[in-house]
């Protein structure tokens, strides 16, 4: 077992001296990336292979929007579970709800398997990837935030990008179905194993909580104040800084819908096959995913206002260029720019709920933000699908979307405060 003994007793927080573990939830974090990764190019640009007419735009979300609905909701469960019994138990249910995702896409009749398989993609990546960023921020110090979330959100979708690419490559090869079943059950199983090696971070959590109280001089307590549901309503309606980071997540989700399930039949439409559709979805994860290796260092230290909101600047620009040009480098040119722009807000959003969330509510207040952020998906499956369906093209889509992100961030400027500790 890889150990923190030299830290573990005290359990100090810190990147660095938390190394061993840290990387290893890193780790933890490509191999969920690979996960989700696997369909956002494959199952969209060849859905008529399930029966999904070309123009069902609606019945083609549904597999988007049940993931939503499923993600959504369980990450607030994730967050509070997690509070109780520990991060890794909950990030081993994420994995074992993981193993049917790509054994009911290879059996499937028809596109309602599939929408089934998003319900266990749903609970997977909740449980996962929201234990492997919450892990990263309880080993991290207060003023590495923004460095954790940015490390843990740049494999993620690093690995989104590789393995839309790789699948795409495969799909041509051998079928979406073999594909996607032997890609998808070889990385569940090393991710498996990794948890052998893997501490749980609750330990770090009591202890930074009890520094507070003591530094504070007021009584150690164990416990948080507020119960689930009353933190729910603070965070989702109460609180307008919660408030606002909240509906800013659902925006940047509904625009990553977009992508995810109307961007591979725009394209095909336009004449492009699944291996050219996966390099400029897989451009779009890819330098989302490694612009944030930089992205939340950098809101450690400029504070965490300034990139959101050029991030929203530039994923709003990024779909408009999408919406004007109409040839394959170009499109890749605005996949880029869509990729800069998330990867300056995505991490700061949840950096910034870190930054005032309590400690011992720590889970449960990231668990409510990315409860909507994540119903983002199905809230954009739902709206975008009906758009294009109702026009009978996905050009308006495009252009709701762009106005949805724009006046996200407007609300961002007007009404969240500098976060970041250093800068308040």
């Amino acid at each position: 077992m890889i150990s923190t003994a030299s830290t573990a007793p005290q359990h100090v927080r810190g990147i660095l001296i938390n190394r061993g573990q840290f990387l290893l939830q890193t780790a933890q974090v490509f191999f969920v990336g690979l996960i989700i990764g696997m369909e956002r190019n494959v199952l969209p640009a060849m859905s008529h292979i399930f029966g999904v007419d070309k123009n069902a735009f609606l019945f083609l979300a549904s597999f988007v929007i049940s993931f939503g609905l499923v993600k959504g909701a369980l990450n607030f469960v994730a967050g509070g579970l997690s509070d109780r019994i520990g991060r890794k138990r909950v990030l081993l249910l994420g994995w074992i709800a993981g193993i049917p995702i790509p054994i009911l896409i290879f059996f499937a009749p028809n596109w309602w398997w599939i929408v089934g398989a998003n319900v266990f993609l749903g609970i997977n990546q909740a449980f996962t990837w929201t234990m492997t960023v919450t892990s990263q921020i309880d080993l991290a110090n207060s003023h590495q935030r923004g460095l954790a979330v940015g490390i843990n959100e740049a494999m993620g979708y690093i690995a989104v990008g590789l393995a839309g690419l790789a699948t795409g490559y495969l799909a041509v090869l051998y079928g979406p179905r073999w594909a996607l079943l032997v890609f998808g059950l070889i990385v569940i199983a090393l991710a498996m194993m990794l948890l052998f090696w893997i501490q749980d971070t609750i330990a770090w959590v009591h202890a930074e909580h009890t520094q507070n109280q003591q530094r504070a001089g007021a009584p150690v307590s164990t416990t948080p104040e507020a119960g689930a549901w009353a933190t729910f309503l603070r965070v989702s309606f109460r609180d307008v800084t919660y408030r606002a980071l909240c509906q800013a997540g659902v925006a940047n989700k509904i625009a990553d819908t977009l992508v995810w399930v109307l961007f591979p039949v725009f394209f095909r439409f336009h004449g492009l096959g699944v291996i050219r559709i996966g390099w400029i979805t897989g451009i779009y994860a890819m330098v989302w995913g490694l612009c944030q290796f930089w992205t939340g260092h950098l809101a450690d230290r400029i504070g965490r206002k300034p990139p959101v909101l050029l991030g929203f600047a530039l994923l709003a620009a990024g779909l408009a260029g999408t919406a004007l040009v109409s040839h394959f480098s170009a499109w890749i040119i605005t996949a880029a720019v869509m990729g800069l722009g998330m990867a300056l807000l995505y991490p700061n959003l949840i950096a910034a709920m870190s930054d005032v969330a309590p400690p011992l509510e720590r889970g449960r207040i990231l668990g409510t933000y990315r409860y909507w952020r994540d119903t983002g998906y199905a809230i954009g499956g739902l709206i975008l699908g009906l758009v294009a369906q109702w026009g009978d093209e996905i050009l308006s889509a495009i252009w709701l979307t762009v106005g949805i992100v724009a006046l996200s961030g407007l609300w961002v400027a007007l009404v969240v405060k500098e976060t970041h500790p250093r800068s308040i």
